[in-house]
C-alpha cells in the first residue's frame, strides 16, 4: 500500500486524532501545523506517534500559511492537505491548495466556504472536497444510499447529535467541539426542500420530538448540516431537511441568547459565556438517525438508519463519540479519494462516496 505524504492544519479536538488515526494506519507521513506548536509536539510525544513533523502555524497569516505549505513540498510530493481549522480560515487554505495543486478537504459547516471551495475547484484536476466529518459528512453519505433504495422520493430526514451521556446543566449540554462551529451553526440562515424546491429555513425553528431507545429528544434547524445534499436532489424529492438533535429545553435557552438577548450578533460575547459555563466531556454519545420515505411499486415505504456511537480508546487514550466520529469521517474519505485519484477530481461532494465501500474502510469502521 502506498504512503502519502498530507498536511493536517489544526492540533484540536479533531486535528489531533486525524493525526494519530492517519499515522497509526502507517502509511501517512504527517506535517501537523498549529498555532501552539507545544500543543502539537505534546501529542506526539505522549502517543509516541510515527511519522509526524511539527510546526507552528499563524493560519489567518497568508504569508504564514503559505510558507506552511512551501515546507511542507519541500519534503516532497504533497498529496493533500486537511484543514481543521475554524471554518474562517478554510477559504485562504483552499486558494493556497488550488495554487499549489494539492488535493483539499475540510471539515466546514459553513455554506459559505463551501461555495468559495467550489468556485476555486472550477476546472481544476486536484480533490477539492469540504464539508468531510459528521454532519455534514457521514449523514450525506448514509441518506445518499437509503435514497438510492426508492423510485421515487417523498420525505428524506437527517438528524444528528452530540450529546453528553449525563446531563447536569439547565442546558443539559456540554461543549463537545468547536464553540464557533456550533454557534455558526445555531445561528446562520438554514437550506432544506419544501414541495420540490430548495428554500431558506430560520435556526432554532421547526422543533419536533424523537425517540429513540425510550429517550426523548428535541430536534431543530441548524446550519449547514445538509452539505450538498438539497443541491443533488432538488425537484427530486418532496421534503429534505436537517435538524440537530438535543435534550428537551435545550432549544429555548439558545433561542433566549440568540435571538431575546441579541447575542447571535455578538458572537464573542456569547463564545466566552458558554466556554466559561459550560463543561466539557469525553463521555458523549452521537446520534445519526435518517428517515427517507418515499414510493416502491406505487407503495409507500419507509427505511431509517439509527446509530448511536460512543467514546472510544485509539492509540491508548480515550477519544469522545464526537472527536471519534468526525475524525474518522474526514480520514475515512481521504483514504478512498487518495486510492481512486482517477477517479475523483474537481469539486466533490460527501454523497459521490459509496456507503458500503465507507464503511469497510479502515477508518470507516470506527462507525460500528
Amino acid at each position: 500500500m502506498s504512503n502519502y505524504n498530507v498536511l493536517v492544519l489544526g492540533a484540536g479536538k479533531i486535528g489531533s486524532l486525524i493525526t494519530c488515526l492517519l499515522s497509526e494506519s502507517g502509511n501517512y507521513n504527517i506535517h501537523l501545523a498549529n498555532l501552539h506548536i507545544d500543543t502539537a509536539n505534546k501529542l506526539v510525544s505522549q502517543l509516541a506517534l510515527k511519522n509526524v513533523n511539527t510546526s507552528r502555524l499563524d493560519a489567518q497569516s497568508e504569508k504564514h500559511l503559505d510558507a506552511t505549505f512551501n515546507s511542507a513540498l519541500h519534503s516532497g510530493k504533497l498529496d493533500a492537505v486537511i484543514s481543521s481549522l475554524p471554518y474562517y480560515c478554510n477559504p485562504l487554505v483552499a486558494d493556497l491548495a488550488a495554487k499549489y495543486k494539492v488535493n483539499y478537504f475540510d471539515l466546514t459547516e459553513d455554506v459559505a466556504v463551501t461555495n468559495h471551495v467550489k468556485t476555486i475547484s472550477e476546472g481544476k484536476k486536484t480533490v477539492f472536497m469540504p464539508q468531510c466529518g459528521l454532519a455534514p459528512g457521514f449523514i450525506s453519505i448514509v441518506a445518499n444510499a437509503i435514497i438510492q433504495n426508492f423510485e421515487k422520493l417523498d420525505t428524506v430526514k437527517m438528524r444528528v447529535g452530540a450529546l453528553p451521556v449525563n446531563q447536569n446543566n439547565a442546558l443539559k449540554y456540554s461543549l463537545t467541539w468547536s464553540t464557533d462551529g456550533l454557534i455558526n451553526e445555531y445561528g446562520n440562515t438554514c437550506y432544506g426542500i419544501e414541495s420540490t424546491k430548495m428554500t431558506n429555513l430560520l435556526p432554532l425553528e421547526g422543533l419536533e420530538t424523537i425517540t429513540l431507545d425510550g429517550i426523548h429528544y428535541e430536534a431543530f434547524n441548524t446550519s449547514g448540516g445538509l452539505g450538498t445534499l438539497a443541491d443533488t436532489y432538488s425537484g427530486k424529492v418532496n421534503i429534505m431537511n436537517y435538524k440537530t438533535l438535543r435534550y428537551p429545553g435545550h432549544c429555548k435557552i439558545i433561542k433566549l441568547l440568540m435571538n431575546d438577548l441579541k447575542l447571535n450578533h455578538d458572537r464573542d460575547t456569547l463564545k466566552r459565556i458558554l466556554e466559561n459555563a459550560i463543561p466539557k466531556t469525553l463521555q458523549d454519545v452521537v446520534l445519526v438517525y435518517v428517515a427517507v420515505t418515499g414510493y416502491n411499486d406505487n407503495d409507500l415505504f419507509e427505511e431509517n438508519y439509527v446509530k448511536k456511537i460512543y467514546p472510544q480508546t485509539i492509540a491508548g487514550r480515550l477519544w469522545s463519540s464526537i472527536q471519534v466520529t468526525t475524525a474518522a469521517g474526514i480520514c475515512g474519505v481521504v483514504d478512498m479519494v487518495l486510492h481512486n485519484t482517477e477517479k475523483y477530481h474537481g469539486f466533490v461532494t460527501q454523497e459521490s462516496i459509496p456507503l458500503a465501500d465507507f464503511l469497510t474502510n479502515r477508518f470507516g469502521k470506527y462507525y460500528f
